[in-house]
């Protein structure tokens, strides 16, 4: 890395590209603080205000403002009585109304699987539940309320919320103003269903395409592209007064191991992560980002002991804040993964102690959160955890809910809901899939689809995929027959899917992941001999063709959802000239350095 006046960048030409000429100046520091006066409360926008709550807190308070973690209902005192089991097991209480009055918690973190997100109404007004329960606590501090909407393969809030197709297809678009209308919408949105917190910008660079947890969720290759689109991204949430927070520092990107289920080591050298993984951050710094989200990998090069990035001082302090100059809130990724828990039986209580002290704010759904809390407060009180790093992250909390408005605003008006799923944000969605789907291959002339054509076979995975774009064909007028079969399709699928083919004039295939997979490289094989056009799609990375040999007409759409299934019909049809570009290179099955087809490698129809 280049240090330039005090602050670090991975070179100038990352300096100049995202910064502009006055980004690589230094900033002056920040002045010392004045001894706020605390005699009247101030106001929730004043300067003093922080400071001032802190003084006011008791610890049980400021111990509870660290956690963040999921409850189960559609509302605050859902009575339902699988809800009530699922937030007995999970924590030991009823409703989430419980669950914040307990720890006083700081955020709650939505999910379909908790039953948090069925319709926009019922979102919203779950939302201002949980913010009027925290109201009238003794100190009413409003909550951060989260979600993972990064759209894609990662989807919360579904339809009629506007649908993107995630970020890798936005990279293919190679333009970063399609990264900031869809970050500019879903944060106007997330807002006005009440989520003041997106956990959604994917700042991984993934240069691994064997990665089995980041692949699509990532720009791309190319560490100054991706940094650029993360930038564009974090400043279009924020606009929109949701908290941006981007992930996982210092880097998922290279790795073969999911951190959900494992713990990934990543053997880059410091300056393969100065030169790959670090520029997105920043670039997402110098935004003014509120939070970066750690990950759970063990990173060698950057702390030797073994310890995963999360728990590391080396990494969340020395790097990120020392080095790169962070200032905003450090949120851990769910303590509850198996990557977050190397003290075996103690994880639950020592994970949580050992984040605080390494530079984590937020601690995010710890595996218990009654032993995570005491854990906590007991390390305050003994001395373990000083109050000045305790009143340190706290304060950082509590200055991102003053920054996005959370305390002067913590309720939202329903009337707002008029912009979920807008008109004008559904078509900004169809426009910018449409610009991410990438022709790599079409050397036999196979598409457009020839207007003759008109029986057409919809195979391969996806349930929904198929089925929507068999929806889509049929409604321009083609005879469709569907065969979904499956991840992992059987000999009696194959040959359903055979059959059919031999009775259409043409046959679209979609695949995921065929490297994982060797019924699905049967079945395209299969298809490949029923002496009938054979269009493959990839519907998640782009990779998969170099394990097909012989295909000759293939797209990557790097989405399954309707939107960019939607999309892939249009392209197929000619009524949109695919222009999306690779955003990674597609490497040659079985070789160490050979490329298939490079970063930007696309095709049109030359219409």
């Amino acid at each position: 890395m280049i240090k330039v006046g005090g602050r670090w960048f991975t070179s100038i030409a990352l300096c100049g590209l995202m910064l502009g000429s006055a980004g690589c100046e230094e900033e002056p520091p920040p002045a010392p603080p004045a001894t706020p006066d605390c005699s009247a409360p101030p106001e929730v926008s004043s300067p003093d205000w922080v400071p001032c709550r802190l003084k006011a807190m008791t610890l049980e308070e400021k111990v509870g403002q660290l956690f963040m973690t999921h409850a189960y209902g559609t509302s605050v005192a859902d009575a339902d009585p699988q809800m009530v089991e699922s937030n007995r097991k999970d924590h030991g209480l009823d409703t989430a109304e419980q669950l914040v009055e307990r720890y006083h918690l700081g955020g709650i973190i939505y999910f379909t699987w908790a039953n948090n997100l069925r319709a926009p109404e019922q979102i919203a007004r779950l939302s201002n539940g949980l913010q009027e329960v925290a109201l009238r606590q003794e100190r009413a501090i409003p909550l951060l309320i989260a979600t993972d909407q990064e759209h894609g393969v990662v989807v919360r809030v579904t339809e009629p919320a506007t649908q993107f197709p995630g970020n890798m297809a936005l990279g293919a678009t190679q333009d970063v103003e399609t990264a900031r209308q869809a970050a500019a919408i879903t944060g106007r949105e997330l807002r006005a269903l009440g989520i003041n917190q997106n956990f959604g910008t994917v700042a991984d660079v993934n240069s691994n395409p064997l990665n089995p947890v980041i692949g699509v969720r990532s720009f791309g290759v190319d560490p100054v592209r991706v940094a650029s689109f993360t930038q564009v991204q974090v400043g279009a949430m924020q606009g929109e007064g949701t908290s941006s927070t981007v992930k996982h520092f210092p880097g998922h990107g290279d790795t073969d191991v999911d951190s959900h289920y494992g713990l990934p080591i990543i053997n880059h050298s410091r300056a393969q992560f100065d030169a790959v993984d670090l520029p997105p951050f920043v670039a997402a710094i110098d935004a003014k980002v509120d939070a970066i989200m750690s990950a759970h990998i063990v990173v060698p090069a950057l702390e030797s002991s073994g310890l995963p990035a999360t728990l590391s001082h080396a990494i969340m302090t020395d790097l990120l804040r020392g080095q790169l100059g962070f200032q905003g809130v450090v949120v851990s990724d769910s303590l509850s993964m198996q990557g977050a828990r190397p003290y075996g039986d103690q994880s639950d209580a020592r994970v949580p102690v050992e984040a605080l002290k390494a530079g984590v704010d937020l601690l995010l759904m710890p595996q218990r959160i009654e032993v995570a809390y005491n854990a906590v407060r007991d390390a305050v009180n003994s001395g373990e955890i000083s109050q000045e790093r305790l009143d340190e992250a706290v304060g950082r909390i509590l200055t991102l809910k003053q920054k996005r408005g959370v305390l002067a605003q913590p309720l939202v008006d329903l009337a707002g809901l008029q912009r979920v799923g807008a008109a004008e944000h559904l078509a900004a969605a169809d426009a910018i899939t449409e610009r991410g789907i990438t022709l790599v291959e079409n050397e036999a002339g196979v598409l457009p689809l020839n207007p003759e054509a008109s029986k057409v076979l919809v195979t391969g995975w996806g349930a929904t995929a198929t089925a929507t774009l068999a929806q889509e064909l049929s409604r321009r007028g083609r005879f469709v027959e569907r065969v979904e079969t499956g991840l992992t399709p059987a000999q009696a699928k194959i040959d359903e899917a055979v059959a059919s083919a031999a009775r259409a004039d043409i046959t679209v295939v979609l695949v995921n992941r065929v490297w994982t997979s060797k019924p699905q490289r049967e079945l395209v094989r299969a298809l490949q001999g029923s002496n009938k056009p054979v269009v493959v799609v990839s519907v998640r990375e782009p990779y998969d063709i170099a394990h097909l040999p012989d295909v000759s007409t293939y797209v990557a759409t790097y989405g399954y959802q309707p939107v960019s299934m939607k999309a892939l019909a249009r392209v197929l049809l000619g009524e949109v000239n695919p222009s999306g570009r690779l955003p990674v290179a597609i490497p040659e099955e079985g070789t160490a350095s050979g490329v298939l087809h490079p970063v930007g490698h696309g095709l049109s129809y030359g219409l």
